[in-house]
């Protein structure tokens, strides 16, 4: 999870280091440093806290002019997040610094090696060991990138390794095993880092990183090898944001700006998706139409928002392409042996494409022969380079934790690709795909009404500041939206919150009902299988036991309003596609709940964007 820069080329490497830190913060603050190549040695700080702890220290006691440096910001692995085992670590004689992601599941026994040869270590972490290994092979002889392909090859795990030597300034040298690593290519001078944003500031161009490989950048270039030293090429891309994008453009929080760029992410999430008539053109689904037709079951496997979204898909696939459908915890897939054919498609939801879980869910169904399709949002990510198959959700960067434009365009990826299998497959008529791709089209319009009434929703936070537990309700492709809602405020604002079906409460979760306690009830449109009018009447139940029912519901649905203590709103849009803007409402008011609490909303304690570990 932890954020990872490296710098080779003209300019001040402290400045480069910090800025693109401050830009990976969301991947883990709990410690955060620097270290600089100058005039023959490492010069380093790094302290326990976030990021400012940092450049306070170095504000105080600067480090020397430097033009190759790398930088971490640390999610808490291996040791406690203090300053001793905060990175950069550095070799026994400190003429290497190391930054690290991940995990080295071998390090206790490589630790014992290394304290027997009379190595004294001392941190807590599994990366001061790589770092003295990584020394002694340079003292030794060999060069920094030899070093790294020869200490790679004895480590086992999943990691992204960045190291400098300080006899040798004008190289970084970085590797990558199941951990993200991308390379910025600029103009006489190279970057390396866990995500692009790192880089965007200076550059556009970068280069993906496959399994087991090693990059050493200079401001000369970049060269690519195998941890066994054979060379090999990088793919370059372009990556289609720009800096302004990783802006927070006035907000308070990127997570509030991201809520407000939802209606143009929702739309860039579908361009080129389909022609003028309503024809779907999925170019990145590269299985044949054949290789869909045969399939007879999926299993979405995704975490967290991620899982939330695929119980949205289950609903919609299903009802479109009459194939069975199954929602599975990433984490939990693997290891109950699911049933897996040539015909089964499994779908890898992850924003990042780098969710560890969700990478080892994918790489059990391919061992079993299974299809995979990835829904991802970070292209050059492994999730996708490892699939068969994808779907890009082009929401642009993503900085506050909790996901928000990523949960909506990940629910228009679904939607794409439920109706594309039922256009393959000949489930639905063309002109009722058109129909629903036109509903669809119509919902950054439909967003931006949402967002026009924030300030109604943040009154209703004012209002619950003092509330200590939080109810979610919903009934079909509600119950997701319900879910969702919960764990927003879980996130954010620390608080207890739990998602239901509505048709549960009599089975257990009514009995939290107390005078008071804020309930949100998502109410699904009228004329579905009798849904609404169940419901009204599950709301019906827990007013009369005092709860304070907020409810969702379409804008001309009267029937609920004498049982709503406040009532929110929502467009009229069919029932499949409610989540979209039902979900909005919620998201304001974690986000707002949250600041009036004094929360960090971008950075909430204990979490990080990107589990990179399992």
């Amino acid at each position: 999870m932890c954020g990872i820069v490296g710098y080779v080329g003209p300019k001040q490497a402290q400045d480069v280091v910090i800025e693109g830190l401050r830009r990976l913060e969301y991947r883990g603050y709990d410690s955060a440093g620097i270290a600089l190549v100058n005039d023959g040695a490492i010069a380093s700080d790094k302290r326990a806290g976030k990021l400012a702890n940092l450049e306070k220290a170095i504000d105080e006691s600067p480090l020397p002019a430097a033009t190759t440096g790398i930088g971490h910001t640390r999610w808490a692995t291996h040791g406690a997040p203090n300053d001793r085992n905060a990175h950069p670590h550095l070799g026994a004689t400190g003429r290497v610094a190391l930054v690290h992601n991940g995990i080295v599941e071998n390090f206790a026994r490589l630790r014992a090696e290394l304290e027997a040869a009379g190595h004294e270590l001392v941190s807590d972490t599994d990366t001061e060991v790589v770092a003295h290994l990584l020394e002694a092979d340079v003292v030794a002889g060999a060069d920094l990138t030899t070093a790294m392909q020869q200490v790679c090859q004895r480590l086992e795990g999943a990691f992204t390794l960045v190291a400098t030597d300080a006899a040798d300034p004008g190289r970084v040298v970085a590797a990558r095993r199941n951990s993200p690593l991308v390379v910025g290519i600029g103009e006489g001078e190279n970057f390396v880092g866990s995500d692009v944003a790192a880089f965007i500031e200076h550059t556009r161009e970068a280069m993906e990183v496959d399994q087991d490989q090693v990059v050493t950048i200079t401001p000369e270039g970049v060269s690519v090898a195998g941890f066994d030293g054979t060379p090999t090429e990088g793919t370059r891309y372009h990556v289609d944001w720009d800096l302004s994008a990783a802006e927070k453009d006035g907000y308070d929080w990127f997570m509030r700006k991201e809520i407000f760029e939802q209606p143009r992410a929702v739309a860039d999430a579908l361009l080129g998706r389909h022609t003028a008539s309503g024809q779907l053109q999925l170019d990145e689904v590269r299985l044949s139409d054949q290789e869909l037709r045969d399939i007879d079951k999926i299993i979405i496997v995704g975490c967290g928002t991620a899982a939330y979204a695929a119980l949205v898909a289950k609903y919609a696939i299903e009802h479109w392409c009459r194939i069975p459908c199954e929602v599975e915890l990433s984490h939990e897939f693997r290891y109950r042996d699911p049933i897996l054919t040539r015909n089964t498609l499994v779908v890898a939801m992850s924003q990042s494409g780098e969710t560890a879980d969700t990478l080892m869910a994918l790489r059990h169904a391919r061992t079993q022969g299974s299809k995979v399709l990835a829904i991802c949002n970070t292209n050059g990510s492994t999730i996708p380079r490892e699939s068969d198959a994808v779907i890009y959700t082009h929401a642009g960067p993503e900085i506050g934790v909790a996901s928000t434009k990523g949960f909506l365009t990940q629910l228009v990826a679904c939607y794409l690709l439920g109706l594309y299998l039922a256009q393959v497959r000949g489930t639905k008529f063309g002109d009722e795909i058109t129909s629903v791709v036109h509903e669809i089209a119509a919902m950054p319009a439909h967003l931006e009404r949402v967002l026009a009434g924030a300030d109604d929703i943040y009154a209703l936070a004012r209002d619950f500041v003092d509330a200590r537990t939080v109810l979610f309700l919903g009934r079909h492709a509600g119950y997701p939206v319900a879910l969702e809602g919960a764990l927003k405020l879980k996130e954010l604002a620390y608080l207890h919150a739990e998602g239901f079906a509505a048709g549960e409460l009599k089975h257990g979760p009514i009995a939290l009902i107390e005078e008071g306690l804020p309930v949100f009830c998502v109410v699904p449109p009228r004329g579905r299988d009798q849904l609404h009018d169940k419901m009204v009447s599950a709301i019906q139940e827990i007013r009369a036991r005092g709860a304070h029912t907020i409810v969702l519901a379409e804008e001309d649905d009267d029937e609920v309003a004498p049982y709503a203590d406040r009532l929110i709103r929502l467009p009229k849009v069919p029932t499949l596609l409610q989540p979209v803007v039902a979900t909005v409402p919620l998201q304001l008011f974690a986000c707002e709940l949250a600041t009036l609490l004094g929360h960090d909303v971008d950075q909430p304690r204990n979490l990080a964007k990107s589990v990179t570990v399992e």
